[in-house]
């Protein structure tokens, strides 16, 4: 082969050597992927905490009988409407047979004690109409005679109380339950037979029924110690019920407890607010129920969506890129504003026609930051 021939072959393949290395770093050299951009926006941006509990009555009360027995009967059912002094229900009294026997020991006594008082009363008023003995001696034994009768009187009434549960003989003033106050019958835990037993210093008694007024209803709930510090007394909450989904609720935050409770590690404040209940509606206790608080509120701000959002390694200050050619991009570093989870006010930093970069999650992060 001619050498001209030779080296002209060479020259040809280096040729076409070098034009297929230009073309494929031309390849390389080309951008994966074109960016998308995003506008920003105005619109109002509204930043709530919502708070799960239930609706609840303001005052419950409960109704406890003054003496122990059996239920004998109950005359209301759970539901009701009452008024004060309704009667709820009655009580059997089951005296206690050693109370009942140390009472009739004590009439006993009683009753000897008054026979030899009034002997002596006697013989000494017989002494004094005759002027035998003097007026004071006389006025002694009046008032032991006097005194045996009442105590007589005394130990018979503390009798029929432990038998028959009142003074009188008659069972109706301590063994009639009746309501306290008016308002609606919430619960009657007891039925009849069942044993219950007086409220006093020592025990807190069996509640007979708990009545409630159901036109004060409060909504109760728990916040968070990270939005506890947010709130304050008069702010107005919405109510929403998961019974009445269509109905919703107006409350104004009356309470936030001064002390949290640790739960499940997360520090909780229980909250209470006063609910506006419609005559229309009506609403059962313990509803399980979610309150809207706004905690802060701008109307008609320049947002972004939080997404677009990127963070220096090094401050944890937020930035976003911004178009400056096609393709290109200049990284802007902004101030944010109130948030409401899914977009930003932008405070500083952008202008309202910048397009921002959908940045590529799948990238680096050190490509994305350049």
């Amino acid at each position: 082969m001619n050498k001209y021939v030779k080296y002209g072959l060479i020259g040809v393949l280096s040729i076409g050597i070098l034009y297929a290395i230009v073309y494929f770093l031309k390849q390389n050299s080309t951008p994966a992927q074109l960016y998308k951009t995003e506008s920003l926006e105005k619109k109002d941006i509204v930043n709530k905490v919502i708070v799960t509990g239930k609706v609840i009555p303001e005052d419950e009360i409960n109704i406890k009988p003054q003496i122990s027995g059996i239920i004998d009967k109950i005359y209301l059912e759970e539901g009701v409407n009452v008024k004060a002094g309704d009667l709820i229900a009655s009580i059997k009294v089951v005296p206690n047979e050693q109370s009942l026997n140390q009472a009739a020991g004590r009439v006993r006594n009683a009753e000897l004690a008054l026979n030899n008082a009034k002997i002596e009363y006697n013989r000494n008023k017989a002494l004094f109409d005759k002027g035998v003995i003097a007026s004071q001696d006389f006025n002694t034994q009046q008032l032991t005679y006097d005194q045996a009768q009442q105590e007589l009187k005394n130990a018979r009434a503390d009798y029929q109380i432990i038998r028959k549960g009142s003074a009188g003989g008659s069972s109706s003033a301590n063994t009639n339950i009746r309501a306290t106050v008016s308002g609606t019958i919430l619960e009657i835990p007891v039925k009849e037979g069942d044993q219950v037993i007086q409220s006093n210093n020592f025990n807190d008694g069996t509640t007979i029924a708990t009545i409630a007024d159901m036109q004060q209803m409060i909504f109760e709930g728990e916040v968070d110690e990270a939005e506890v510090g947010k709130l304050h007394v008069g702010m107005p909450l919405e109510i929403n019920l998961g019974a009445l989904e269509k109905n919703k609720f107006d409350a104004k935050l009356k309470f936030i407890a001064p002390k949290g409770v640790e739960t499940e590690g997360a520090v909780q404040f229980k909250i209470e607010g006063d609910l506006v209940v419609n005559d229309s509606t009506y609403v059962r206790a313990g509803y399980s129920a979610n309150a809207s608080i706004v905690l802060e509120e701008k109307k008609d701000v320049l947002t972004l969506k939080e997404a677009l959002l990127q963070f220096d390694k090094e401050t944890e200050k937020p930035f976003v890129e911004i178009e400056i050619g096609e393709n290109e991009f200049e990284r802007k570093d902004i101030e944010l504003g109130v948030s409401d989870g899914i977009d930003v006010e932008i405070v500083s930093g952008l202008e309202e026609d910048d397009k921002i970069k959908v940045w590529n999650k799948l990238e680096k992060k050190d490509n994305a930051d350049d």
